[in-house]
């Protein structure tokens, strides 16, 4: 046990848990906002009856059946009793399958870990293939961890800082906080001075001090100061004044990886090496020691297990040696809900010369359930294609919306939406209100798709390099 003196208060903390925890993380309001591929999706789009709803709703459009049948897998995850289930999205490229993953992993939430990893990210020559699938199976589990903490909250009334007057030594001051119900001054260090300067507390501001660590969290800007300034940023928080004692038990919950606990529990510079992604191989004794901790914390009640879901794209890019481990793996109890998407057909098993349905083995197959997504239709793809156009902030016209809806029927719906931005830089680039079909023209005829290309490599294989497309004086020779 170790003490530490907070103002005029001393405090004697003990390690309660023999493993390291990751503290929980800071998020910082600011952010940048870019867009993606995926970034307008929301959810699944699905009523409380798990019935996706008829209107776009949440970013998601048709796929009723397979978002049905992803809410039914969704709501297997929230309940958490259920571990080591598989499930594959089959369909064509463009058919919305990571899109669904997408939603799943919105509609769960922060505190559900969800884990997207492409097949192709197992292939690495820092560590084997199974190494990498077991970090991405342990990111894939959390561990929900409530613990005690004693804590002053109130609103600050004063803040008295008293500084040498030969400008060395330490400072003192005091501190006036108060509640609905009662109010009380405390003495503060040099320490807690600084921890107030640095998050610029001030009088009428809500906060609350861990005393075991010292540590300062504005809460916000008390709702009785609300009209002390007649401008106020938009980045400014209000809360209301706290009730009751000010110095108070609260439980603190939050939830970690057992990724994270294995990685900062295998090194002594585990923190760093989980920040910076360097966190090389993990031995398996490592493992079984946190998992038998982890075990000890379910008994006495200070843990939860938190099943999370793995989702790995593109899975027939995986070999016949993952397949294996996989179905191991998803034998586990702490496995966690596996979802794989793929658009192949039947082709080649990585790793062997035999052929399977999506480029996966048979017996992993029959573990599976398999959602299946088909091709939208023209409604479909007018829906999808002004949500885009609302997520990229382009103002498109009503005849040039109906020829991106028939490029993308002609071509792919993915170089429909690729032509958005750039039709909109043709219109800006001629000052224009909005897009109209002669932009979209414009850059169909810069910018070809995949059916132009290929007709394009057919005609003319001879001209480049490497073809192996058989010219006639080739095929006479070889003849």
């Amino acid at each position: 046990s170790t003490q530490s003196t907070w103002g005029n208060c001393s405090v004697i903390t003990g390690r309660t848990m023999s493993l390291q925890t990751p503290l929980p993380r800071e998020k910082d309001i600011t952010q940048i906002e870019r867009i993606g591929a995926h970034s307008h999706i929301r959810g699944l789009g699905l009523t409380e009856e798990l019935n996706a709803r008829t209107t776009p709703s949440q970013g998601m459009v048709g796929q009723r059946d397979a978002r049905r049948a992803a809410g039914i897998i969704l709501q297997m995850v929230r309940e958490g009793k259920i571990a080591g289930r598989a499930i594959l999205i089959a369909g064509q490229p463009g058919t919305g399958k990571t899109a669904i993953a997408m939603g799943m992993a919105k509609a769960l939430g922060p505190d559900t870990p969800f884990t997207m990893l492409a097949a192709s990210e197992v292939y690495s020559l820092e560590m084997n293939k199974t190494e990498a699938l077991t970090q991405a199976f342990r990111r894939s589990i959390g561990v929900r961890i409530s613990e005690e903490s004693e804590i002053i909250e109130g609103e600050v009334v004063d803040i008295q800082i008293n500084k040498p007057a030969t400008g060395t030594g330490a400072k003192m001051g005091k501190i006036l906080l108060k509640t609905t119900d009662m109010e009380s001054e405390f003495e503060l260090g040099s320490k807690m001075i600084d921890a107030l300067s640095k998050e610029k507390i001030s009088s009428g501001d809500v906060i609350a001090i861990d005393k075991v660590t010292g540590r300062i969290t504005k809460l916000g800007r008390s709702f009785a100061r609300s009209t002390d300034y007649h401008c106020q940023g938009s980045n400014v928080k209000f809360a209301q004044t706290p009730e009751g004692e000010i110095q108070k038990r609260r439980e603190m919950v939050h939830t970690v990886s057992l990724h994270e606990i294995d990685v900062i529990n295998s090194r002594q510079q585990g923190f760093l090496a989980l920040f910076a992604g360097d966190t090389g191989e993990i031995k398996q004794e490592v493992r079984e020691q946190i998992d038998t901790k982890v075990s000890e914390w379910r008994e006495e009640g200070k843990a939860t297990i938190v099943p999370g879901v793995l989702f790995i794209d593109e899975v027939h890019m995986l070999d016949i040696e993952c397949f294996s481990f996989l179905n191991r793996a998803l034998e586990d109890d702490m496995a966690p809900v596996l979802i794989m998407a793929s658009n192949r057909g039947i082709t080649r098993i990585r790793g062997t010369n035999y052929t399977g349905p999506h480029g996966i083995p048979l017996d992993l197959l029959d573990r599976l359930v398999i959602i299946s997504t088909k091709p939208y239709d023209a409604d479909e793809l007018k829906l999808i294609l002004e949500i885009r156009c609302q997520e990229e902030d382009v103002h498109m016209s009503a005849d040039a919306m109906d020829l991106l809806v028939r490029i993308a029927q002609e071509t792919s719906l993915r170089y429909a939406i690729q032509l958005i931005i750039t039709s909109d830089l043709v219109r800006a680039k001629r000052k224009g209100d909005e897009v109209e079909p002669d932009d979209l023209s414009r850059v169909y005829s810069l910018f070809v798709d995949v059916k132009r290309s290929e007709q394009t490599l057919n005609e003319h294989h001879d001209s480049y390099l490497c073809s192996e497309i058989p010219t006639a004086g080739s095929a006479m020779q070889i003849a």
